[in-house]
């Protein structure tokens, strides 16, 4: 019963969700009336025997009768619809039988009155001697009724009906509804033994690099030692061939090579936690590094990008609908991810060639695709205003520079109107404007900020459309900008791996800051991804890429270390957070997507 109930919830949500109020209408009806009981024996057999029967609820044991033939008819062999024509004929005698028995002869005549010429016509059972039964004075009696009236006659009749109905009910396959709840239990299961695995490996994997951390620690000791006996050989064997000794600039400056060597063998990494997980969830659909991942609005659903041309739409939680559960193929390079800000419903896309997909989760299917000028084909950022039906193109013209940042080329920003899916405007950047990189809204989306491969900031009046501040924040480029929690700072994220905190308030005043250049990859690295940043809910925790395989998650305005991801198995190019709950994003090199909960 509490699988049927959850089905009945799932049909009545969706009629809802639809807009199909008369259906809704007659399905409730429907449920109060529940001819069919919900296929349960009992109740079948109660509401035959001990209602409709003595009751004289003639027209409502036929209409159940119906309901089973036709249930029978559509369903199951002939011969099963035979027997039961056999069994329908007996219950409609027993309600004649029962009656006479009691007196009301004229429930009888009523009976065949109403029903007579449907039982001569579609019957298989004789029922011509029948319609004299009212009129014969002891019908008990009659050799013809006689055994219609023993309680032997009446207890087979109630045991046939009861073996039939279970036989059918047990044979009847399961509506996929039904099976849902089942589903989800063994779902369930199954993503506590992946979470219990998953850290498993983490533990595993952790052990492993802290292992290869010392093999080549010990490798480099080894090196270090045997590099200075051969300089210390050299140095003797020249001394005992030739007066001459080295000058002593040069001595000072193999000294320093050393001194440098050693440094970089001896410094570690900043010592961070791991992460209290509660649970972990591995998507691995994509076949190539994932380049963006982005929760929803809600945080129900997840798009992730990958470099082999396709968006994926995920659900991690079971109790929301995989109905949304897509593939989405461009064919080239996507570049930008961004849901619609006030629903799930739409999903936009920007690519490498000059084009903007907006996908519809619910039909799925692209309902608009729009192309940025041939001068501007890299769609590097999008954002959705989170008011007003508009969002924010960044495109780069592409150039030919000798890293990714040089490559990039001239910037610009057009505004596009997402009910007519056409530009409204094109903000002003001034003559051959660098690259923009990273574009985001205010809380009212009144403010858009914008960050440039020339390391400045641009702010923009959204109502006016023009730039209404700026300022030098990096002296490299900047890869990723976002508003603070309370709309008073700034975060920037650049290219060398400083992250700055800047006031709104007093311009140019750097309110925290923290270097993560040893997670991040080098600018002219052939293996280069675009370095980007969230904020958790709250805005104390800040979560960034890394070439490591795990990602640092920064404690904003602390001086404490913050906390270490568990590890994919290769470095993170992607990452964001849920908009409520403890819970982020990590993509990775590795081609795949994480969704890890943290304990509260």
């Amino acid at each position: 019963m509490e699988k049927m109930h959850y089905a009945e919830e799932l049909v009545r949500e969706f009629l809802v969700f639809r807009g199909f109020t008369n259906t809704l209408e007659a399905y409730e009806t429907e449920l109060r009336t529940d001819v069919g009981k919900g296929f349960q024996v009992d109740k079948i057999l109660d509401l035959i025997f001990s209602l409709y029967v003595p009751k004289f609820q003639i027209d409502k044991l036929v209409a159940l009768l119906g309901f089973f033939k036709h249930y029978l008819s559509s369903s199951f062999e002939t011969t099963l619809v035979s027997t039961f024509s056999k069994l329908e004929a007996s219950l409609l005698r027993f309600y004649v039988v029962h009656a006479l028995q009691s007196n009301r002869r004229d429930k009888v005549v009523e009976f065949f009155t109403v029903h007579g010429p449907d039982l001569l016509q579609s019957s298989q059972e004789d029922w011509t001697q029948w319609f004299a039964i009212p009129y014969v004075k002891n019908p008990q009696l009659d050799p013809e009724f006689r055994i219609f009236f023993s309680k032997e006659w009446y207890q087979a009749l109630h045991l046939s009906v009861r073996n039939f109905f279970s036989e059918i009910f047990n044979a009847t396959r399961l509506p996929a509804l039904l099976k849902i709840s089942s589903e989800m239990n063994a779902t369930s299961l199954l993503k506590r033994d992946i979470t219990q695995l998953n850290i498993k490996l983490s533990e595993l994997q952790a052990l492993l690099n802290e292992k290869e951390t010392q093999l080549r620690q010990f490798k480099s000791m080894e090196g270090n030692i045997s590099s200075s006996s051969n300089l210390h050989e050299e140095s003797t064997h020249m001394s005992k061939d030739s007066p001459e000794t080295f000058p002593q600039e040069v001595q000072t400056e193999i000294g320093q090579d050393l001194v440098v060597e050693n440094d970089g063998d001896v410094s570690r990494e900043e010592d961070f936690d791991e992460v209290n997980v509660e649970h972990q969830e591995t998507f691995l659909g994509h076949t190539s590094p994932i380049s963006r991942c982005r929760f929803s609005a809600s945080g129900n659903n997840i798009a992730s990008a990958s470099l082999d041309g396709t968006a994926r739409i995920w659900t991690y939680d079971a109790s929301t609908p995989a109905s949304r559960n897509a593939t989405i193929y461009c064919g080239t390079e996507i570049l930008s991810l961004d849901w619609e800000c006030k629903s799930d419903r739409l999903l936009l896309i920007g690519t490498s060639d000059a084009c903007i997909k907006a996908w519809n989760v619910d039909a799925k299917r692209v309902v608009c695709d729009l192309n940025t000028t041939e001068a501007f084909p890299s769609v590097l950022d999008i954002k959705c205003s989170p008011v007003e039906p508009i969002f924010v193109s960044a495109a780069a013209s592409g150039g030919s520079g000798s890293n990714y940042f040089d490559n990039l080329g001239f910037a610009s920003l057009t505004v596009w109107n997402m009910k007519t899916w056409k530009a409204m405007t094109v903000l002003p950047l001034g003559e051959d404007p660098p690259a923009i990189t990273s574009i985001c809204f205010n809380h009212n989306g009144k403010i858009l900020a914008a960050s440039a491969v020339d390391g400045m900031i641009h702010m923009f009046d959204m109502s006016a459309g023009l730039q209404i501040t700026g300022w030098p924040a990096h002296d490299s480029s900047i890869s990723s900008i976002l508003f603070g929690p309370d709309e008073t700072s700034i975060f920037s994220f650049g290219s060398d791996g400083k992250i700055f905190e800047w006031s709104l308030q007093n311009q140019g005043q750097i309110l925290w800051s923290r270097d993560c250049s040893r997670f991040c990859y080098p600018v002219n690295d052939s293996n280069y991804y675009r370095r980007d940043m969230a904020l958790d809910a709250n805005g104390r925790r800040l979560l960034v890429t890394s070439s490591s395989v795990r990602a640092p998650i920064y404690q904003v305005q602390d001086h404490l270390n913050g906390w270490r991801t568990l590890p994919h198995g290769a470095p993170i190019t992607a990452v964001d957070w849920h908009p409520t709950l403890p819970i982020f994003l990590t993509g990775s090199a590795d081609n795949s997507v994480r969704v890890t909960s943290l304990l509260s």
